[in-house]
């Protein structure tokens, strides 16, 4: 799985996209309508930066800031690292790990194609934990 290009594991639908002077309020209720971590900030067709929960709790929320009032382009995350869809799945993960963030937007000649994160590990190997629980839930009866 590691080996795996980035492009077999990334999310590519359900992207959250927002303008940069789209207010914090507005994007949290988006992640909170589609249970997502991040949402991407774009200005026109060009990404310039991610907005995270974890931004929401210490740039917004911990300072007090006013959710409805606070654009984007304040508190997010300005020019992200990011990766290319051909990229192996684990650089992907060292990268994450060892800058210390779980979101990772994914460009394709400098277009967004998608978005991986550390869940994205975890999806397959539970899907397999729930497989073989299933398995041995038929086998008991």
């Amino acid at each position: 799985m590691y080996d795996n290009p980035i492009r077999t594991v990334m999310r590519r639908r359900g992207l959250i996209k927002a303008a940069s002077d789209a207010t914090v309020r507005k994007a949290v209720k988006q992640m909170a309508r589609r249970d997502a971590g991040a949402v991407l900030v774009i200005d026109g067709d060009r990404l310039v930066g991610i907005f995270t929960e974890r931004d929401a709790v210490f740039r917004v929320m911990a300072p007090g800031l006013d959710a409805a009032a606070t654009r984007l382009r304040d508190v997010m995350t300005r020019d992200p690292h990011t990766i290319g869809p051909d990229q192996p799945f684990g650089v992907a993960l060292a990268l994450m790990h060892e800058k210390r963030f779980r979101h990772l937007p994914v460009l394709d000649k400098g277009k967004l194609v998608g978005l991986v994160s550390a869940r994205s590990a975890m999806d397959p190997d539970l899907e397999d934990f729930r497989a073989e629980a299933r398995r041995r839930e038929r086998f008991q009866r």
